[in-house]
């Protein structure tokens, strides 16, 4: 009976001990493990916001040119122009079909003297030196929202067109942004003219040209359209991204 006591009395502080020995080495795992986790999120990067909300002014000209160096030349040299004037290069495309056709986007401090420059004489002896035939197309267009992600893709497409009511349209395209991409087309920036909200000017990347080409035709961008209250039939001009500053 003593010895069966005695037993019993030593399995007890066996279990004891083993459980006070797990206890102190789950104690030790868990805070290695912590560390670990900390490390780890210590050294994830930080989520950069690539959408940009806040109001743009920008002038984009658009232009048939003979030689794109001569062009190229003539442009830079003007430059100093351009900066005294608020305006700063932003981003230069070619024509997808036709390279001769030339976009310049540039960001405008102050929309009076902008405006003022594109009215300048200095401007039309600097195009006629860089070898602009008949009169550009200059927009002035402030843009509302903007991704600067950088993707794969140098295509873009310009599209402007007159809508019935800029805030109808703008969340009747947002509806349509899967839409979008399922067919090739990623937004990069939404816009109107300075003056009149309810002339849009809208900048798309373009990933997968047959997709997007047979999306521009279908019945199922018509529908959007129309659902947005779009005005008539839109003017898109393809082009590819050949400087960003």
């Amino acid at each position: 009976m003593q010895q069966s006591r005695l037993t019993s009395l030593s399995s007890l502080a066996a279990l004891l001990f083993l459980f006070a020995s797990c206890s102190g080495g789950g104690s030790e795992k868990t805070t290695a493990t912590d560390t670990a986790m900390a490390d780890t999120t210590a050294n994830t990067p930080a989520v950069v916001n690539t959408i940009v909300t806040t109001p743009m002014n920008m002038v984009i000209v658009i232009s048939k040119i003979g030689d794109y160096a001569k062009w190229k030349a003539a442009y830079d040299g003007h430059d100093t122009a351009r900066v005294s004037h608020g305006l700063h290069n932003y981003v230069i495309g070619r024509g997808m079909k036709d390279s001769t056709m030339v976009l310049v986007a540039l960001k405008a401090d102050d929309t009076a003297k902008a405006m003022a420059f594109a009215k300048d004489p200095g401007l039309k002896a600097a195009m006629q030196k860089g070898g602009v035939m008949g009169k550009p197309n200059i927009s002035f267009v402030t843009a509302t929202w903007q991704d600067t992600a950088t993707i794969d893709t140098r295509l873009r497409s310009m599209t402007t067109f007159a809508v019935k009511d800029w805030d109808a349209w703008v969340k009747s395209f947002e509806d349509g942004k899967q839409e979008r991409k399922d067919n090739g087309i990623t937004d990069r920036v939404i816009g109107h003219d300075l003056k009149n909200k309810n002339n849009v000017a809208l900048v798309t990347a373009v990933s997968d040209t047959a997709k997007a080409f047979a999306y521009y035709g279908s019945d199922a961008l018509k529908k959007r359209r129309a659902a947005g209250g779009v005005i008539g039939e839109p003017k898109r001009f393809l082009f590819r991204i050949v400087q960003r500053y």
